[in-house]
């Protein structure tokens, strides 16, 4: 089915999924009642489209410029549509989406244009939209992304949580953290004279040196030089 990517993650919970995948929906309806039946069929088609081929699509992106007569001033206004060429797990099974993202789907496809193509201004509908900045990071999302980057463990990430907020990094707010003063100051002072060591990468790749030295795959003497000579470079500096 799949497997583990991520260096030290933990194995994930066994799915929800049909003993025996030949038991279609259809064959087991008599047994059920409605509820039943709508919960099996959503579990059945759902396992089975995870084993189906990737749905595929021939997405088209168009910028247009526009500007005023006898204007210097160019305005940039882009356009994309999706259409589906291979359906792929989609004839199973498809996420529900909500009613602006139908809309949008059901829009007319794009008619064929070449590039330098003269357009005429139609219908203008003005419209306002704010764009939303990625949600801040809550303890089990935070949890998350540590063990995706494959940073630290599972008995450090509790740990880790209590520093940044007895140290006053951050505070807790509707269960998000958000950064302190004191935090961004820190932050940016690591960022300005430690940005190798403050990488994401960098401390992930000294989980996986450690991990190495751990089971005798590599010379502790050789990481630590390899560490601390830029690191003290870096205190002189």
């Amino acid at each position: 089915m799949s497997s583990t990517t991520v260096k030290g993650a933990q194995e994930a919970h066994e799915a929800i999924r049909p003993t025996k995948v030949w038991r279609e929906p259809s064959l087991i309806k008599p047994y059920l009642n409605a509820v039943q039946f709508k919960l099996y069929e959503l579990i059945w088609k759902r396992m089975v489209a995870s084993q189906m081929a990737v749905a595929l699509f021939d997405n088209t992106i168009v910028d247009i410029e526009a500007k005023r007569p006898r204007s210097r001033t160019k305005y940039l206004f882009r356009t994309s549509t999706s259409v589906a060429t291979f359906p792929g797990f989609m004839t199973l099974y498809a996420e529900g989406k909500d009613e602006g993202e139908e809309e949008r789907k059901k829009s007319s496809p794009l008619p064929h244009l070449e590039k330098g193509d003269g357009l005429e201004l139609l219908e203008l509908f003005p419209e306002q939209r704010f764009t939303q900045p990625p949600p801040r990071f809550t303890e089990a999302t935070l949890v998350k992304t540590l063990e995706q980057w494959g940073i630290g463990r599972p008995s450090t990430y509790a740990p880790t949580l209590s520093t940044i907020q007895d140290r006053e990094y951050v505070t807790k707010t509707k269960g998000r953290f958000q950064p302190t003063e004191l935090g961004c100051v820190v932050n940016d002072l690591l960022v300005k004279h430690f940005s190798d060591i403050v990488d994401i990468r960098f401390t992930a790749r000294m989980e996986g040196e450690l991990d190495e030295i751990a089971n005798e795959n590599r010379d502790w003497v050789g990481v630590v030089r390899d560490f601390y000579t830029p690191f003290e470079k870096s205190l002189q500096d």
